[in-house]
C-alpha cells in the first residue's frame, strides 16, 4: 500500500496539474471501487474548478469551488495517472477526469481497494474515515513531546504504536522500520517506554526518513509510479528494509527480519535497544 511520501508525492504532481482549472468531463466506468460511489459522483464534479490538492494521512483531498472537496484513497494498487492527451484506457481505468487545459487523469486500481468520496471541506476533519487520525508528520504539530504524550501508558510494541494512525498519520510499514532504525530503537520495545530523549529522536527520524522519501518521489513497490508515470527512487536509500542478512550500514552487524502485527519488520538487534 503506498505510504505517506507516495500519496505526497501523488498529490504534488496533481496539484501542478488542476489547481486552478476546471474539470470538463468526468467519467466512472463502473459503479463502485472499494465502496460505491456517492449518488451523483460525476455530475457533482463536472464543471467544478479545482481550488487545491494536498494530502491529509494517506488520503488525497482536492478541494473544489463549491466547498465541496474530492477525498481520494490509492487503495493497495491505486495510480493516479497524468497525461496531457487521452490515451487508449487500460481495463481497470475506473475513473476518469479531464481538464479544461486538455489533461486527463486517469485512476486505475487493478484491485479495486482505492475509494472516492465527495465531502464538504470544512467537515473533512468529521468523515468517517479521516476523524481520530493523529498529527501530521511533516508539520509542526508533531515533535518529540507531542510522540511521548501520544505514546504514554501505550503497551504495544513501538513499531505497532506508530502504525497507529491515532498517533500519528501516514507511517506505514516501510518508514517504520526506517525510522525505527535511524532512532536507535528497537522496534520490540514497548511504546510507553519511548519518552524524553527517545521520543525526540523518534520524531525527528519519523519526519526526515519521510522527507527524504518526498524527494526521493516515494519508494517503487509493485504498483507504485507518480502522477507523471515516473517511479520513486527511496528504495535504493533503504537501510534496513527489506535487508534481511545483510550488513547492518553502520555497525557490520546482520541485519533482521522479524514479523509483528502480520507485517515483516526489519532492524539491527546490535544498533537498536
Amino acid at each position: 500500500m503506498p505510504e505517506l511520501p507516495e500519496v505526497e508525492t501523488v498529490a504534488r504532481g496533481l496539484a501542478r496539474r488542476l489547481e486552478g482549472h476546471r474539470l470538463v468531463k468526468v467519467e466512472t466506468r463502473r459503479g463502485d471501487l472499494r465502496w460505491p460511489f456517492p449518488k451523483g459522483f460525476a455530475k457533482r464534479l463536472t464543471g467544478r474548478r479545482v481550488n487545491k490538492v494536498r494530502r491529509r494521512a494517506k488520503y488525497i483531498v482536492a478541494e473544489l469551488d463549491d466547498g465541496n472537496a474530492l477525498l481520494a484513497h490509492l487503495g493497495m494498487s491505486g495510480r493516479m495517472l497524468l497525461s496531457k492527451e487521452r490515451p487508449a484506457l487500460e481495463p481497470h481505468d475506473h475513473v476518469i477526469f479531464e481538464t479544461d487545459e486538455g489533461w486527463v487523469l486517469r485512476f486505475n486500481d487493478a484491485r479495486r481497494f482505492g475509494m472516492m468520496d465527495i465531502v464538504a471541506t470544512d467537515k473533512l476533519e468529521q468523515h468517517k474515515l479521516i476523524k481520530g487520525i493523529g498529527p501530521e508528520p511533516l508539520g509542526n504539530d508533531f515533535n518529540g513531546p507531542v510522540l511521548a504524550a501520544a505514546l504514554k501508558g501505550k503497551k504495544t510494541s513501538i513499531k505497532a504504536a506508530i502504525l497507529d494512525q491515532k498517533v500519528v498519520a501516514g507511517v506505514g510499514n516501510i518508514y517504520a522500520s526506517e525510522a525505527l532504525y535511524r532512532a536507535r530503537i528497537s522496534p520490540k520495545r514497548m511504546a510507553y517506554t519511548v519518552q524524553g530523549d527517545r521520543a525526540e529522536k523518534l520524531a525527528h527520524a519519523i519526519k526526515a526518513v519521510l522527507n527524504e522519501a518526498v524527494a526521493a518521489g516515494g519508494s517503487s513497490l509493485r504498483d507504485y509510479v507518480q502522477a507523471d508515470g515516473e517511479l520513486g527512487y527511496f528504495q535504493h536509500k533503504w537501510r534496513v528494509y527489506e535487508k534481511e542478512g545483510q550488513d547492518c550500514p553502520d555497525c557490520g552487524g546482520k541485519i533482521r527480519r522479524i514479523v509483528q502485527g502480520g507485517r515483516s519488520t526489519f532492524y539491527c538487534p546490535s544498533c537498536q535497544r
